[in-house]
């Protein structure tokens, strides 16, 4: 079992024909995701990787069938595109686009709440790696061979350092359900509490890695629902310790701005509610194979 997707996932790829969703797409379909068409407007009737190209979202799931998309479309036109695979009745969309403005996105979160909550589209993204299930499926840009199929999730803010820590745990014979990335911008589709809650109800998940980083407050959030409502261990990692204040580093949402957005406020929040937090990026597998081994001890 895996959280989002899984072998039997339908998907569309949003910007198919382009030069990146095509080349995308079809290390996806090479890794065994099952996709089953895309969307480029004015292409429809067209084919690509022997795959049928329809002009609009409603028209490919009504054909297909398809439940999740991935969004491969350009800044100006993504957040239309998410909203275009809300309304069709996409049940889980990957947005990999970076540089969405920030106004765009907010515009997208407000639409999204006009369906009632057991009907809303899941949104992982933007500016994210997307999600993989070692083994079963890929949506994202990830480099899949690094990912050994076994029992612990992965949220992570970056996608490099969700690399990172897959490769990690791969080289300690550690393997992962399902790594989400959830996008380092300052708008984003679903926080690490989202993905907490599912990989708590995951038989077959035994404990998560959450890799954030300085800005927001959505690690603080997740260290909260992790100290109320987790059974399962979780290990973290905080991405800028040595980040100044006020400075933007690398993402759009990693700046510090109120109190408790510095790495290092944050490291005390997540330890204050039982959190195991590795030191540096070179400790992350290993924190996670002690928590482990002390889970197996007892």
């Amino acid at each position: 079992m895996a959280i989002l997707l899984d072998e039997s996932t339908k998907v569309l790829v949003q910007g198919f024909t382009g030069r990146i969703g095509r080349f995308h797409a079809e290390e996806m379909i090479t890794y065994g995701t099952r996709v089953v068409g895309g969307v480029t407007p004015g292409r429809g009737g067209q084919t690509c990787l022997e795959r049928p190209v329809f002009d609009t979202m409603k028209d490919a799931v009504r054909e297909t069938g398809a439940t999740a998309s991935i969004v491969f479309v350009p800044p100006p036109f993504a957040a239309d595109a998410i909203m275009e695979a809300a309304d069709a009745g996409i049940s889980y969309c990957v947005c990999i686009t970076d540089g969405i403005p920030t106004q765009d996105m907010m515009r997208v979160k407000r639409y999204l709440r006009r369906y009632q909550a057991t009907a809303r589209m899941r949104l992982t993204g933007p500016n994210c790696a997307g999600t993989i299930s070692p083994g079963r499926a890929m949506l994202g840009i990830m480099p899949g061979h690094i990912y050994l199929p076994g029992r612990v999730g992965i949220i992570g803010r970056s996608g490099t350092l969700g690399y990172e820590a897959a490769s990690q745990l791969k080289a300690l014979g550690i393997g992962v359900s399902t790594s989400v990335g959830i996008g380092g911008d300052p708008v984003n589709g679903s926080s690490f509490r989202d993905l907490l809650e599912l990989f708590e109800a995951d038989a077959d998940t035994d404990a998560v890695m959450m890799i954030g980083e300085i800005g927001g407050s959505q690690e603080a959030e997740g260290a909260a629902y992790v100290r109320d409502h987790m059974t399962k261990p979780v290990v973290a990692y905080i991405a800028g310790l040595a980040a100044p204040k006020g400075r933007r580093m690398g993402h759009a949402g990693a700046i510090v701005s109120a109190a408790g957005e510095s790495a290092a406020e944050k490291v005390e929040i997540l330890r204050s509610c039982g959190i195991a937090v590795a030191p540096d990026p070179s400790s992350m597998g290993r924190a996670m194979a002690g928590v482990l081994g002390a889970l197996v001890a007892s």
